[in-house]
């Protein structure tokens, strides 16, 4: 007898749990007292969609309390279905109301479900942060280099945050802006003395179009003086010219060399000719000593006018020193 009141007592108390569980009374008769009008069907059904009540029932309580119109429980469901957060979504909304933001109920669940926390979106919107840029290298016009880090101060624009570029397009615009305007800078001078002509350049030209963020100052950190580019380019131009100038140098000696080769080719070419000449010369005069066309005295006088051309070449000729007679030697 007692076992069975014990199995019964068990058995009410396993029914009152799962009533409550199935039926959510405590949570209806919060929303209740909250002013949030539901019912106890629409929890239980949420439960059979997987659909957690108290998530939604909070939400729309924190709305409610807030002074937010127009936020039903269907479009809570329907966001969190569709894998948005829904808690997020409200937070959000709360913060833009009180902050005199225009941000409706759509455009948050979009922006949620682009996957961008809408929350942090408010609060960036309230209070702008500040990027800091990595070191940009650019060279102004006489050839120094120029370093130099910026701080962006960025809000967040709730209307393009769905499709609008982020942080790093805004960095690399920014970045591309100091470079453009160092180079049409003439001295560098002139931008160390003023960088805040940098700011003034970049912000005129519009980075923030088309991003998630409008940009609303640019400020120029630190600037650090790098190489002298323009003495290395030049360096690097005189090695240049003085490499073209040694292999014009040596191409210019090379055809020299292969013209003196060619030279003394066609003088060995004439002095064989000579020498095979000369070799016809005791023929053709053997020949006329045969046929009678030359006597001796004829060949004795031919050869007294060869001695007095030898006597009278040799006294034309200077005497020369041992010195000079070495030189031609060696020459």
């Amino acid at each position: 007898m007692i076992g069975m009141n014990v199995i019964l007592i068990v058995a009410i108390i396993v029914g009152i749990w799962f009533v409550l569980y199935v039926i959510p009374i405590k949570l209806w008769f919060t929303a209740q007292i909250s002013g949030v009008r539901i019912s106890l069907l629409q929890l239980i059904l949420m439960r059979w969609r997987n659909v957690p009540p108290q998530k939604i029932v909070n939400s729309m309580i924190e709305a409610h309390k807030a002074g937010l119109q127009g936020i039903k429980s269907d479009d809570l469901e329907a966001h969190f279905l569709a894998g948005g957060h829904v808690e997020a979504v409200v937070h959000a909304l709360v913060s833009a109301e009180k902050a005199n933001i225009q941000l409706s109920f759509k455009m948050a669940t979009a922006i949620d479900l682009a996957g961008r926390d809408v929350f942090q979106a408010v609060q960036m919107s309230v209070n702008p942060k500040v990027i800091d840029t990595p070191p940009v290298t650019a060279v102004a016009k006489d050839g120094i280099q120029l370093i130099a880090k910026a701080r962006v101060t960025v809000r967040a624009n709730i209307k393009q945050l769905v499709g609008g570029a982020g942080e790093e397009t805004v960095l690399a615009r920014v970045g591309e802006g100091i470079v453009s305007s160092i180079g049409s800078s003439f001295d560098h001078k002139a931008v160390l003395e003023n960088p805040d002509k940098i700011s003034r350049l970049v912000l005129e030209k519009g980075l923030d179009a088309g991003t998630a963020f409008e940009i609303l100052s640019i400020d120029i950190a630190d600037i650090d003086i790098g190489k002298n580019i323009g003495a290395v380019l030049q360096m690097d131009q005189a090695d240049a010219d003085k490499n073209i100038a040694q292999a014009r140098a040596e191409e210019r000696r090379a055809m020299a060399v292969a013209l003196e080769q060619e030279n003394k080719a066609l003088a060995q070419e004439m002095r064989a000719k000579v020498i095979e000449a000369e070799a016809e010369v005791p023929r053709a005069m053997a020949e006329a000593f045969r046929q009678g066309n030359l006597g001796i005295m004829d060949y004795y006088r031919m050869k007294n006018i060869e001695a007095d051309t030898h006597m009278r070449e040799s006294i034309s000729t200077p005497p020369q020193s041992p010195g000079n007679i070495k030189n031609q030697k060696d020459k």
